[in-house]
């Protein structure tokens, strides 16, 4: 829409089979954000477009016409410093910043979009003489219409629909992002193998080093280069196919005496490809890490501010058995003297899985359970799966029923599957999948939910959704008054409004400790910060030092949870042993001391958008060595942590990048040698943990039995010079538990400056200013 010479969006129709048009839309969002949205200009019926996930529809900004020509249109963004490029035939954006081509779109002609159809049966002809061919034809579209998988058929009702497009990331050879995967944080090149799978499924026990989408998924993909981080949103959340091609291209010397030479340039092809809904593209320019981060929160939103005593220890398994066993391990945490916030319950806690429930046997008086927990400065967390037993008795189903809020099968009927509530019996022996009655054990594809919307439109939303109303559930219980903890291992991208994200059913192996660092770093660009893996590894027993090493590493990570399956032994944190139960034990105590700069660098999160567990690229994006480092990470911008993932291992090989940076062990306040790779001796006692020169790090100088009890104790700061001689750091605290830090001057926010051997303590403007 033009006025004024100046551009609104762009609006393109391009031709495809049966002449049907399509709209594209190019539009600027606010930071250096565009936008690419195609769509049919006028479908049979309305595509699914993903709702909910964005926190409001981005306002555009004005693209101005620099060029005009047949077939072509050269645009300038606001601040002038994006040109783009559109050409109509083939169709093709470019996008150039400082003269570089930075990304563009359609490069290798791979955009597709299925255009919606009447079924079969309407299209064909009854004529005599065609009606061979007709039927011929009629039983090939019949083939596009439904798919069989085992004994399972899909019947899409509205036919194929899938959406597809290439881009080109110019420069490039480092690409991260779309969880979730067991995989490396440098994502592989897929032209010789499997494409990356975004399809959330309940995979037990899901194979390390493997491209399979499991229980979340964020279609977010980073790109990074010394000078430029950029990233492509693809916001569509049916299953979806990403390809990656990374290759050199010889590009013309810049040099004119050596116009003849080629030099050899990074180039980084990635295709998505969806089942259905439409394009709907958003491509974040960055040009930094951290301008990208807030690019994606600016379209998602932030980390939600956790609770204070969510950022203690958990202890979980499943399942404690009544209250009894519930009282006995928390008097082991006391006896023991070891430090936790929250013991849980599984499934089991429910009368025969009738969620939202008590087994009045085993749990007779539960109110009096949390009040004893509550006395002692604990909670309690409860878990719940996303189905309801069929009962009707049971209060919640009959309601549901009454009210048609169940999900429908194609033929009308309230879909049922198999699981925990119900029929067990025919899986006497089988894995635990959410979902037994599927293709995939999960929910089919042609399942109907509300408006009339299949299910493989909104497949990926359905954890999405769950979290998303336990929190707003809970913050109503409470009349606005209580931040809600919610934890889901089913996600989308915006689940980080909504409380945390575990990685699932790992196992006790130490490979799955060596793995989960790269997949919660991953998690953490793409928006969720309150991330874990289950300490000990969900799945079978770990020996002593796996265990050990595995709680070393969680206590440095942000969510930190004890967790085991049902078949394994019990694995409180006093059953190895004495001197396994004192390694342990210094390992949570120094989680807790830790607190304070953990909750600062959540609060970060809430407010800034910067990701608490952070590859080390990121905050050393110009030191190529950094690019594919997946076994240490940051912790904010001051930790550096490095867990032990061998077994028996009596040293380790540490990155410690930044010539010019100076490094200190954070226990022992020792300056390290020059920067590099060190070896470093380690011991069973613990695992490095570096600070950086020139940070501040809040800490408290002892722990306590929960956090509630460490109100009183007193805080230290670790102040690491830098070669200045300097040092800054932050620290912020609120009440820990309500929304009244959204008001002013209902929290503290002051910022440490170490200076000519002078330490000062000031309130940031700049915070309160962005908190008003």
């Amino acid at each position: 829409l033009y006025k004024d010479g100046i551009i609104y969006f762009l609006g393109i129709y391009l031709f495809v089979c049966s002449q049907i048009l399509l709209q594209v839309e190019i539009s600027e969002i606010q930071g250096n954000i565009f936008r690419l949205k195609i769509d049919e200009a006028s479908p049979l019926r309305a595509r699914y477009k993903v709702p909910d996930v964005l926190i409001k529809e981005p306002t555009t900004q004005r693209l101005f016409v620099s060029q005009k020509e047949s077939g072509i249109l050269a645009l300038s963004s606001v601040n002038e410093d994006y040109k783009l490029k559109v050409t109509a035939n083939p169709f093709q954006v470019v996008i150039q910043s400082k003269g570089e081509t930075v990304l563009s779109m359609n490069s290798n002609g791979l955009l597709y979009f299925e255009h919606l159809q009447p079924p079969p049966g309407d299209r064909y002809t009854e004529n005599e003489e065609a009606a061979s061919d007709s039927s011929k034809r009629k039983q090939e579209d019949l083939g596009l219409w439904q798919e069989k998988f085992g004994t399972f058929l899909d019947i899409k009702a509205h036919g194929p629909s899938s959406v597809g497009m290439d881009f080109s990331l110019h420069g490039f050879d480092h690409v991260y992002g779309i969880p979730q995967h067991t995989e490396t944080l440098l994502l592989k090149n897929t032209s010789d193998g499997d494409a990356y799978r975004l399809y959330n499924l309940d995979i037990f026990g899901h194979k390390i080093h493997d491209k399979i989408g499991i229980y979340g998924s964020v279609p977010l993909l980073l790109a990074h280069k010394p000078n430029r981080t950029s990233g492509i949103f693809w916001l569509n959340s049916s299953e979806t196919l990403v390809d990656i091609n990374t290759k050199a291209v010889h590009m013309p010397s810049g040099s004119a005496a050596e116009t003849a030479k080629q030099r050899a340039v990074p180039l980084t092809d990635v295709r998505w490809m969806s089942e259905s809904g439409i394009i709907d593209v958003f491509l974040l320019m960055g040009p930094t890490a951290f301008d990208l981060f807030k690019q994606f929160a600016q379209l998602t939103g932030t980390q939600a501010l956790p609770p204070l005593f969510s950022l203690g220890y958990h202890q979980c398994r499943w399942n404690y058995e009544d209250e009894q066993d519930v009282k006995a391990v928390d008097a082991g945490f006391d006896e023991h003297d070891i430090p936790y916030d929250v013991i849980w319950l599984d499934i089991e806690h429910t009368d025969d899985k009738r969620y939202f429930t008590w087994d009045k046997k085993k749990f007779q008086n539960p109110r009096k359970m949390q009040e004893h927990l509550r006395k002692k400065k604990r909670k309690l967390v409860v878990i719940v799966d996303p189905h309801i037993k069929v009962d009707p008795m049971y209060t919640l189903y009959s309601e549901a029923k009454d009210k048609g809020y169940f999900v429908k099968d194609r033929n009308g009927q309230d879909f049922e599957g198999i699981c925990w509530p119900a029929i067990p019996l025919l899986y006497p022996n089988c894995t635990p999948p959410s979902v037994f009655k599927g293709a995939e054990l999960t929910m089919q594809k042609d399942a109907v939910h509300y408006n009339n919307w299949e299910h493989r439109e909104v497949h990926n939303l359905y954890g999405f959704y769950q979290q998303m109303a336990t929190a707003e559930g809970l913050i109503r219980r409470s009349s606005g008054k209580e931040r809600p903890f919610v934890l889901t291992r089913s996600f989308f991208a915006g689940s980080q409004k909504y409380g945390a994200v575990w990685t699932g059913d790992n196992t006790a192996e130490w490979g799955y400790l060596k793995i989960s660092i790269p997949m919660l770093l991953t998690i953490s660009m793409t928006g969720i910060s309150f991330c874990g893996a289950d300490v000990g590894g969900f799945i079978g027993d770990p020996e002593p030092e796996l265990l050990v090493r595995w709680y070393q590493a969680g206590a440095y990570q942000p969510f930190f949870r004890g967790h085991s399956n049902m078949e394994s032994k019990r694995r409180e944190p006093w059953l190895f042993g004495k001197r396994n139960t004192q390694i342990i034990r210094e390992a949570i105590r120094e989680r807790y001391v830790l607190l304070p700069y953990l909750y600062t660098l959540f609060y970060r999160a809430h407010t800034a958008a910067e990701p608490v567990m952070r590859p080390l690229w990121v905050e050393f994006p110009e030191k190529i060595e950094t690019f594919d480092v997946e076994n240490e990470y940051m912790l904010g911008n001051a930790l550096l942590v490095h867990p032990v993932t061998e077994k028996e291992a009596k040293a380790v090989s540490v990155l410690l990048p930044g010539s010019e940076e100076i490094w200190y062990d954070f226990r022992k306040f020792k300056r390290m040698e020059d920067p590099g790779i060190l070896k470093i001796p380690v011991t069973l006692e613990n695992i490095p943990v570096f600070q950086r020169g020139g940070t501040v790090i809040p800490l408290k100088t002892a722990a306590g039995k929960s956090t509630e009890w460490m109100i009183d104790i007193s805080y230290e700061l670790h102040v690491a010079l830098d070669t200045e001689a300097c040092a800054i750091g932050e620290l912020y605290l609120d009440d820990g538990h309500s929304f009244q830090y959204l008001h002013k001057k209902q929290f503290l926010y002051r910022k440490f400056t170490f200076h000519k051997n002078i330490l000062t303590s000031s309130v940031d403007a700049d915070w309160e200013i962005c908190i008003s």
